[in-house]
């Protein structure tokens, strides 16, 4: 199965969690999956910001990025995260490459608002490097940073960018590993299962806000786009992976109808 999986950057803050998560995707891997990494970083770069005396602003949960910022982006994003989380990979038995949106225009971009700064908004992505990687056993490891073809360079959402990389990479299942346990509703419960018109519901609602918002929005834009199966599930949950591959209803199914998956 050709398999897309988005950390959260919260999950990837400790070396035990890390460690975790690396250990199940290494085995996912060695089980014939062909799959693509892809993820954020945003609570360390909240942290490498203040330690240097520089303020997080967001718009609409999207980082502001000036030239300041978009230098921390490339060193903590590309940087730091993306080679910690490689380096546990290779050491759970996978064959990593670390890698952004930048490289072979893996992911392209444009500016979003100018009121952002360096905020992209993703306008194509080519897969030929992650097919290339994938059929030689190798595993991407995607930092959602891009660039445009004249060299400059992007702060994207994690999130868009684990749409934009499915799609093209003609991912079957998308998977959303998070800090909580799925998509609650009105009354905090969790969602074993949301339609598209449901999702839409909990978003026009405000029962979706923020970074929630941002899922329900990703996952039905992948569902939109061809991806078949697309799930937001607590990263933290012990076997959480297996246990997605394996059928079970845990965390929240986006489905175009509520037949069984």
């Amino acid at each position: 199965m050709k398999l897309l999986v988005k950390l959260g950057g919260t999950l990837l803050d400790s070396p035990q969690s890390r460690d975790a998560l690396a250990a199940q995707i290494a085995e996912a891997g060695a089980y014939g999956n062909e799959i693509v990494v892809v993820h954020g970083g945003g609570k360390q770069m909240t942290r490498f910001l203040a330690e240097r005396g520089i303020e997080s602003r967001f718009v609409d949960g999207l980082r502001v990025t000036t030239p300041e910022t978009l230098d921390a982006v490339l060193k903590v994003f590309a940087g730091s995260v993306n080679h910690e989380l490689v380096a546990s990979l290779n050491r759970a038995g996978a064959r990593a490459v670390g890698l952004s949106g930048i490289d072979s225009f893996l992911v392209e971009a444009e500016p979003m608002d100018p009121a952002l700064g360096a905020v992209g908004r993703v306008t194509k992505s080519n897969p030929a490097l992650l097919h290339l990687l994938t059929a030689h056993g190798y595993l991407p490891v995607v930092a959602c940073v891009a660039g445009d073809r004249s060299g400059q360079v992007y702060n994207v959402n994690a999130d868009q960018m684990a749409v934009a990389c499915a799609v093209a990479y003609g991912a079957q299942q998308l998977i959303f590993l998070t800090d909580v346990e799925g998509v609650l509703d009105a009354a905090r419960k969790l969602c074993q299962v949301l339609t598209i018109q449901e999702s839409q519901r909990l978003i026009a609602d405000g029962v979706a806000s923020g970074g929630m918002q941002a899922k329900l929005n990703a996952a039905l834009l992948a569902l939109a786009s061809g991806v078949e199966r697309v799930r937001i599930a607590p990263g933290a949950a012990a076997g959480v992976l297996r246990r997605v591959l394996a059928g079970e209803d845990i965390g929240t199914r986006i489905a175009v109808s509520e037949v069984p998956a």
